[in-house]
């Protein structure tokens, strides 16, 4: 029997609790045999961590579902959908927190469709604890010394607290 494989591609830089929401609700539908986790690089974003750096931060915070189900963190360039056919995955899954998010992911995914037909898009909705996070916020809340709990795991909160201090010549 063929594996079902979906995709979730993110810049995950950093993770936020929104991410880890999406790939808990992802396993926890048990469609899929496999769930590749895309690390990709976003041109329009400046980057606070090197797309290693978030691939192995990322593995970390996910060691722990990885129990029982198969998690794969990669590396992912180029069109999310090109990278879909290239691993045999037969789904997107895309995060939408609000209104704005969907306008863009549905012009994304009929895009997608007309590229590769094959390919499925799967929305979740974001749990509207995590319906305003994004790693943008996450990381000018960093960058001002706020709280970050309940934004992004503790893990990640160590380094992103030590990389904003690094960035400004505190010691962390």
């Amino acid at each position: 029997m063929k594996e079902r494989r979906a995709v979730f591609p993110a810049s995950f830089d950093p993770m936020t609790n929104g991410h880890m929401d999406i790939i808990e609700r992802v396993l926890k539908l048990g469609v899929f045999d496999e769930l590749v986790l895309a690390v990709g690089e976003n041109p329009e974003k400046s980057s606070l961590f090197s797309v290693q750096e978030r691939v192995t931060l990322l593995g970390e915070v996910v060691a722990d579902l990885r129990d029982g189900h198969t998690i794969i963190v990669r590396t992912a360039g180029g069109l999310m959908v090109d990278f879909a056919q290239e691993i045999g995955a037969t789904a997107i899954i895309r995060g939408v927190r609000s209104p704005r998010d969907f306008e863009y992911e549905a012009e994304m995914g009929f895009l997608n469709h007309h590229l590769a037909p094959n390919i499925e898009m799967i929305f979740l909705i974001a749990d509207p604890r995590y319906a305003f996070l994004s790693s943008t916020l996450v990381k000018q809340v960093a960058q001002m010394g706020g709280n970050l709990e309940g934004l992004v795991p503790r893990v990640v909160i160590e380094r992103l607290q030590s990389r904003v201090a690094t960035a400004s010549g505190r010691s962390s």
